[in-house]
């Protein structure tokens, strides 16, 4: 079961210094923490200033603001995504693999800037399936669906593909909620997860 310790939400929120790294890892750190704690709709002014960076250096760097959303995802996509997905082997039974991701979920929603899952924001957000963001935001998604459809099959769960749907509905239902403030997660998403997987077939 999760715990009660706070933990910070996913990596890059806070803007990187403005005095270290280059222009554009300083565009892309603070475009990551500005647009998930306040929006795809974050102006470019309020972004090159937090940035410590001239809107002509950043027009140099990126061709647009659309661009520099998708880098800004895809950069911190990795982090995010170990954040809450189990690393190799450890745990090793897929049902404690699968329930690793709704312990980490709950652990990170209790953050006081949590905001959901970065990818399903940035898709609620643009509505735009086409857009470069949404793009990178939707691969961002089917790893974590393929990650449950690969420990169900190993699992031996009756319908590995339906498991691995219904457990990403619950992951994005409980994290959209959780971000809005709507519903702690405490014992919620676990257990939620646990029924699914246990009606599945699976049991170890």
């Amino acid at each position: 079961m999760a715990t009660t310790t706070k933990h910070q939400g996913p990596p890059a929120q806070e803007p990187a210094p403005a005095a270290k790294g280059s222009s554009r890892d300083r565009l892309l750190d603070t475009a990551s923490a500005l647009f998930y704690r306040q929006g795809v709709g974050t102006g470019i002014d309020a972004l090159c200033k937090a940035a410590g960076v001239s809107k002509r250096s950043m027009y140099q760097l990126f061709a647009g603001k659309d661009d520099m959303l998708a880098a800004a995802l895809e950069r911190s996509s990795a982090g995010y995504q170990a954040l809450v997905m189990p690393p190799p082997g450890s745990p090793a039974e897929p049902r404690a693999r699968m329930l690793h991701v709704f312990e980490r979920l709950e652990q990170t929603a209790l953050s006081a800037d949590y905001r959901g899952c970065p990818f399903l924001a940035t898709q609620v957000e643009l509505k735009d399936p086409e857009h470069p963001a949404s793009v990178v935001a939707a691969r961002g998604k089917q790893v974590l669906t393929d990650f449950f459809r690969a420990e169900a099959q190993r699992a031996g769960a009756a319908d590995p593909d339906l498991l691995a749907r219904q457990l990403t509905l619950v992951f994005d239902g409980g994290s959209a909620r959780a971000g809005i403030g709507a519903d702690t997660l405490e014992g919620l998403a676990v257990t939620t997860a646990a029924a699914l997987i246990d009606a599945a077939g699976v049991s170890a």
